[in-house]
């Protein structure tokens, strides 16, 4: 079943997001099911690293934060948009922030944290030096967005992953 199906639950969201997208009926069924098993296969390609979750308990706790930090981060964007940011002193720009983390799949999951929340971007990783680049729109303090990236998330990903 592995060799047909390499990646049955994506498969399957594939499959559901597809029919989301056009209408339910027995073409689109067979359309998209064809679709989502090629995709599988195309992912099978790419042999993805399989995650290892070390303490998969933590991930409630984790995706409640990011639910947190996200909508907080919404409110505050869109105050500093709607009052021109504290009357056009709002200043954005870069921080270099050294990680610990080395697993593909918790950076990847960190990646996704940092730029689904407004107001962040994921910008560049350095793999050698193990140092991220992160746009933030409103810096206000370096070190408190370093302190943020490396106690808030990254220590819980790496206690979820290594």
């Amino acid at each position: 079943m592995s060799r047909l199906i390499p990646y049955p639950f994506v498969s399957f969201l594939l499959l559901v997001m597809w029919l989301m997208l056009t209408r339910f009926s027995l073409g689109h069924v067979v359309l998209g099911g064809a679709l989502a098993l090629v995709a599988g296969r195309a992912v099978a390609a790419l042999q993805p690293a399989r995650p290892r979750l070390r303490r998969w308990r933590l991930m409630p706790k984790l995706f409640w934060m990011i639910f947190t930090d996200i909508i907080r981060s919404n409110i505050a964007v869109a105050w500093l948009i709607l009052t021109n940011g504290r009357h056009g002193q709002r200043k954005s720009g870069f921080v270099l922030i050294p990680l610990k983390l080395r697993d593909p799949n918790a950076l990847a999951l960190l990646a996704c944290i940092l730029t689904a929340t407004p107001g962040t971007a994921w910008l560049e990783y350095d793999s050698d030096e193990g140092m991220l680049t992160l746009h933030v729109f409103d810096l206000l303090d370096d070190e408190q967005w370093r302190h943020i990236v490396q106690n808030r998330y990254e220590a819980l990903l790496m206690e979820i992953f290594e």
